[in-house]
């Protein structure tokens, strides 16, 4: 089969690769669509030594299910990326995606979803409703992420909020808490993307036409504010828009290191919570029903014979989301 391989920061369409063979327990799924997420962007810049094949968001069709799972056979699916052992303490606790000894698709020590096939624990397979469109159901990761957040902190209508940045993932995550009836506001650079949300109640702020003065005046005060920039300047507007005992959440990852001043976080009680996977059955209603609206965030679409001019197109600055046609 074919795929995209990742080995010493350097990105390959490999063809030849071994077709995978599922273990005890574990689903063998055929591939449909992919999505690329800055994570894998980030993968190729060295955040984290991963050799193998990229990608943990897609939807695909299980061709061999284990023992008690037929049902999943020629089901449409979507998978939760961390696969766990479920004997040590952390899975112990009820903390399975922080598994001691976990594999993380396309990303930790598990080959991932921009090839023909993968392998994953059958427990971790969720169903794709009928009428849900493949373009629709490869957005169930990213979603399920931003969904974490309000698993992470209590939001309210009486909360202020504060989205930092209008890319896919800041866009996602300001739909995902759109239904908390909180005063939600997103801070970005570009017009144009800001517009998606425009007739969801939530307000924007372009702060690429504002002056230093005015952006400080008006990003101020939130109760919460979630960093979805990537980096550092997207976490410094995050921290200065918090009042004192106000909530931080992170939900990049991205190379390099961040210039915290540790004093302003302690004197200002500041809590900082990093957020990551999230719960797929909800995210799975909400794209069924149209609650959250994901077309209008996909860029572009390539085969995966393409696979190398996606991520260069994935790549380029202000892009949203680039999807892979596997099969």
């Amino acid at each position: 089969m074919i795929g995209l391989w990742l080995q010493d920061g350097e990105l390959a369409l490999r063809g030849g690769l071994t077709r995978p063979q599922p273990p005890e327990g574990e689903a063998l799924v055929r591939v449909r669509r992919a999505g690329i997420c800055n994570t894998d962007i980030e993968l190729v810049r060295g955040y984290y030594p991963f050799t193998g094949i990229l990608g943990h968001e897609f939807v695909g069709v299980v061709e061999h299910a284990p023992d008690g799972h037929e049902h999943l056979r020629g089901r449409r699916v979507v998978g939760e990326i961390n696969a766990v052992c479920g004997a040590c303490a952390a899975c112990a606790a009820g903390r399975g995606n922080h598994c001691y000894n976990r594999t993380v698709l396309g990303i930790v020590g598990r080959d991932g979803a921009f090839a023909e096939l993968l392998t994953l624990p059958a427990a971790n397979l969720h169903p794709v409703p009928d009428d849900l469109p493949d373009e629709a159901a490869v957005f169930t990761e990213p979603l399920a992420a931003a969904l974490q957040i309000r698993e992470q902190v209590e939001i309210d209508a009486t909360e202020r909020v504060l989205v930092v940045g209008d890319g896919k993932l800041g866009l996602l995550v300001a739909r995902a808490l759109a239904s908390t009836g909180a005063s939600l506001c997103v801070a970005g650079h570009h017009v144009d993307k800001l517009a998606l949300l425009a007739g969801q109640g939530i307000e924007t702020l372009a702060v690429r036409e504002m002056s230093k003065e005015q952006i400080e005046r008006v990003l101020r005060d939130f109760d919460l504010a979630i960093e979805c920039t990537g980096n550092p300047a997207g976490f410094a507007t995050a921290r200065r828009a918090l009042r004192p005992r106000g909530t931080l959440a992170m939900k990049s990852t991205f190379v390099g290191s961040l210039t915290v001043d540790p004093s302003s976080l302690v004197v200002d009680e500041i809590t900082l919570v990093g957020s990551r996977c999230g719960p797929f059955a909800p995210a799975l209603e909400l794209l069924a029903s149209g609650a959250v609206r994901v077309a209008d965030l996909v860029a572009d679409s390539f085969p995966l014979s393409e696979g190398l001019a996606a991520f260069e197109a994935a790549r380029r600055p202000g892009t949203l989301k680039v999807l892979l046609e596997v099969a």
